[in-house]
């Protein structure tokens, strides 16, 4: 009973933050000063046609009118008097005044510049970049994790020295700097010898216009961008493992002579658990809230290239949705991560 309602709180708390970056991001865009309707007709057009077009898009209206018409498009939930606004279906019995309640469909809105639903735009995009994020996140796990245990048990060594030389370097070097060097080098340099191309998303059409997978174009961007998290959870590693080395109990288990193994899957790596979940959890939600320029770089049309698109244009429902997909990310990570707190550490349940 006490988790159901930690989860509850954390779920309550999560809607307020997501409710709060929505009001807060939407106000900046459109106070901004930039006409979206300029952008899509272009400089030429006459005023008529420009009023016209921001009369249609509701971009006329106060600034408190116009969150309030987004958030009632985003909630599954509305008070209307106009019941052909919405595609959905009215409570029965329930009316106030001439309004009605209404449970409908959560409504993204469409593209300024394509003429496409947002929701469609990003339920393409989405399966791409959670693809990509997973195979970093994997990649970044096991290597950081493997790398961090090793350097910990060889502390002061060569080897330890080394792999924190390289630790640091990976952290120094930013995603996309990364990027590009595999591209050019992988990729084109040694392409007949990798057979991995510069660029290209996994989703590709073949000669005869059949879709198909191309697994080769996961390669490349998913080390590029697990190369940061690699070096830091593998840091992060090697410093909770010679914490937990150090305490009284590794040592009677030394002494009681259980090998070096035995220690460290049973005693050491679940005490040092908690700092490296925290770790993972926080750059999973970094990885699935989108690689915008490792996207770009290697050309993989995921959630990041929707959004830098996006920004480029000044396409106010696109880039509104990114921020709420990239929020909802971090909230739902959050929560994840405080019940794997539960079930991992005992005390966290007093």
């Amino acid at each position: 009973m006490q988790i159901l309602r930690l989860f509850l709180s954390r779920v309550a708390s999560g809607l307020l933050i997501l409710i709060s970056v929505v009001v807060l991001i939407a106000s900046i865009i459109y106070l901004a000063p930039v006409d979206p309707t300029r952008l899509s007709f272009g400089q030429r057009s006459d005023s008529a046609t420009i009023a016209q077009k921001k009369q249609e898009l509701g971009l006329d209206k106060p600034l408190y009118a116009q969150l309030v018409d987004y958030l009632a498009d985003l909630s599954p939930v509305v008070l209307t008097q106009n019941l052909d606004k919405y595609e959905g279906f009215e409570v029965a019995d329930i009316k106030i005044s001439s309004y009605h309640f209404l449970l409908k469909k959560s409504n993204l809105r469409v593209s300024y510049q394509t003429g496409n639903k947002v929701s469609t735009m990003v339920r393409q995009a989405l399966p791409k970049t959670i693809i990509l994020a997973l195979a970093s996140f994997i990649f970044a796990a096991i290597f950081g994790i493997l790398f961090g245990v090793i350097s910990a048990a060889k502390k002061d060594t060569w080897i330890d020295k080394s792999l924190l030389a390289v630790a640091t370097l990976g952290i120094s070097v930013p995603s996309y700097v990364a990027a590009i060097v595999m591209a050019i080098i992988f990729g084109f340099v040694f392409h007949n010898i990798t057979g991995l191309n510069i660029q290209g998303s996994i989703f590709e059409v073949n000669d005869y216009g059949d879709d198909y997978v191309a697994w080769k174009n996961l390669i490349l961007p998913a080390i590029a961008l697990g190369i940061r998290p690699v070096s830091i959870i593998m840091q992060l590693t090697r410093s909770a493992v010679l914490e937990v080395m150090g305490q009284d109990y590794i040592r009677t288990a030394k002494a009681k002579g259980l090998s070096f193994i035995k220690i460290m899957w049973r005693h050491i790596m679940p005490n040092a658990m908690n700092p490296i979940v925290t770790s993972l959890t926080g750059w999973l939600a970094s990885l699935l809230a989108g690689a915008y320029f490792v996207e770009k770089v290697f050309n993989f049309k995921g959630i990041g290239e929707l959004t830098i698109n996006g920004l480029i244009n000044y396409d106010l429902p696109v880039i509104l949705a990114t921020v709420i997909f990239i929020c909802s990310v971090f909230i739902v990570i959050n929560i994840i991560t405080d019940m794997l707190y539960i079930l991992i550490d005992p005390r966290q349940r007093t």
